[in-house]
């Protein structure tokens, strides 16, 4: 009994710490004619508007998609609340958040999984990002040789998609168990990219990972790393964020 009472504790006191830190990410609405994108915002502390920081993007899965303005912190927002973190890498953090039913990138969806046009509009979603980034470029001391993305899923697709329509923005991606046509990775070929899978992910096949990276090695990338977890399904984030420079190595990036 006391051996249950304090594993309910231990849940108990890890759900509300995790709920404590998201609250760090301020909920915001960036609005553009009639359509809304809700979003979260990480500042550093002691936000100094006198200086420039990292602006980092996060792009949920499909799991997370909604207009609570909340799921999308499920994943990975920790990472950048922790209070380490915070002091080693203060940066300004954006957790957007995907409508229902909507997608951050054109996918066709298949009998036998997902492939990807070569050539599509901007969904309204990624429109709406592609918005909201320049506007925070804008308003906020953001070091515009410092800005970043990373996505998982939905979102790694994402985050292929917007660094092959926006190369000159970006000066790292990182990429979990997503995918795209690789016709569109020319623009990207001088990029730092990292790319995180499971092995056994049968959700979105490790094979699309693979012809990426096989794709930017043929291109001549030598900036492109490709990490496969061996028996790790779907959930190779987790994986991936526990990777010890998963920070260090994205922040050290920074565009000539």
């Amino acid at each position: 009994m006391k051996k249950q009472l304090l594993f309910f504790g231990i849940l108990v006191f890890s759900m509300l710490s995790a709920v404590s830190q998201n609250n760090l990410f301020q909920k915001k609405e960036f609005i553009y004619k009639n359509d809304t994108l809700k979003y979260r915002i990480l500042y550093p502390e002691n936000y100094d508007k006198t200086k420039k920081y990292p602006l980092v993007l996060f792009l949920h899965g499909a799991g997370e998609r909604g207009n609570d303005n909340e799921k999308q912190l499920i994943h990975g927002s920790t990472l950048f609340t922790n209070s380490e973190n915070r002091q080693k890498y203060p940066a300004i953090v954006v957790f957007p958040q995907c409508p229902e039913k909507e997608y951050w990138a054109p996918i066709n969806s298949r009998a036998d999984g997902f492939s990807y046009p070569e050539s599509a509009k901007a969904t309204e979603p990624m429109q709406l990002v592609i918005k909201l980034l320049n506007s925070i470029k804008k308003t906020e001391a953001i070091d515009n040789k410092r800005v970043y993305v990373t996505g998982l899923s939905m979102g790694g697709m994402g985050t292929y998609d917007l660094i092959c329509r926006k190369p000159h923005l970006f000066a790292a991606a990182v990429a979990i168990c997503g995918g795209v046509n690789t016709d569109r990775l020319k623009k990207v070929k001088k990029m730092d990219i990292r790319i995180y899978h499971g092995s056994a992910d049968n959700i979105v096949s490790p094979k699309h990972s693979e012809e990426v990276y096989d794709t930017l090695k043929k291109l001549g990338s030598d900036k492109v790393e490709l990490k496969i977890y061996p028996g790790i399904g779907h959930d190779s984030w987790t994986s991936a964020f526990a990777e010890p420079d998963f920070l260090s190595w994205l922040f050290s990036k920074s565009k000539k």
